[in-house]
């Protein structure tokens, strides 16, 4: 099966707070997208594997996903290798999608740092005829996604563009939620993390609001690319005017 989008994750739950809004709003619209985790979140402070499987595979329904895979590196450990760089690439090979989205490249955790730097290196890789990787014994085709995009985690950047998610915010926060271990839950006995405490919850709100303000929106979700994005005034005009 292509893909239209295939988003990379350093853990499972990455994807939902940096882009479960566009993830949704692409789903809804045809578009065919999946997630790629690269660690099952092991070395989390709450829930284990086994949760955090079963949690993540409600979080895709909620979504709309068509596919969710988990590489299974080591959390913690995430760097940039040649053993990893080629299974990257042997899932963008696979699914040949046409965007890329991963972590940004600057964040508080390590493991978002390693893989958005890991995903860049197996993006351009893809494209190289000469590094090889294969399916079944059967050498894959080169495969270049048309443009590499960055999600928000921790740390904020200055976007390329906003995605209006207003119409998806509550599917986002539902995906979100979906991690019960993993986020504010006051009947919880595990002890508190970063992204346990409910000001981190109020701050995802007060982001997306943020964001969406700047594009005259209810909610938004940013995005950096490294290269310049077009914009076709031409097709937003006659959108405008039609």
């Amino acid at each position: 099966m292509n893909l239209d989008i295939l988003v990379f994750g350093a853990h499972p739950d990455d994807a939902e707070i940096g882009m479960g809004g566009t993830i949704a709003l692409l789903a809804d619209n045809g578009f065919k997208v999946g997630v790629v985790d690269l660690t099952r979140g092991e070395m989390s402070t709450r829930g284990d594997v086994n949760t955090r499987k079963k949690e993540a595979k409600r979080a895709s329904k909620i979504l709309g996903l068509k596919l969710r895979d988990n590489l299974e590196l080591p959390d913690g450990r995430l760097e940039v290798v040649d053993e990893y760089i080629k299974m990257v690439i042997w899932q963008i090979r696979k699914y040949k999608p046409k965007l890329v989205f991963a972590p940004y490249k600057n964040d508080r955790h390590p493991d978002h740092i390693a893989a958005s730097n890991l995903v860049k290196t197996a993006v351009f890789h893809s494209g190289v005829g000469k590094y090889d990787t294969s399916d079944e014994n059967e050498q894959q085709e080169p495969h270049r996604p048309v443009k590499l995009y960055y999600y928000m985690q921790a740390f904020k950047f200055e976007p390329k563009f906003i995605v209006d998610i207003s119409n998806y915010f509550d599917k986002k926060m539902k995906s979100v939620f979906a991690y019960k271990t993993q986020f504010y839950n006051p009947r919880s006995k595990e002890p508190n993390t970063f992204i346990s405490d409910p000001k981190f919850t109020r701050y995802l709100e007060s982001r997306s609001g943020f964001y969406g303000f700047q594009i005259g929106k209810d909610y938004g979700e940013p995005f950096y690319s490294e290269e310049e994005v077009e914009l076709n005034l031409v097709e937003m005009l006659k959108r405008k005017n039609g």
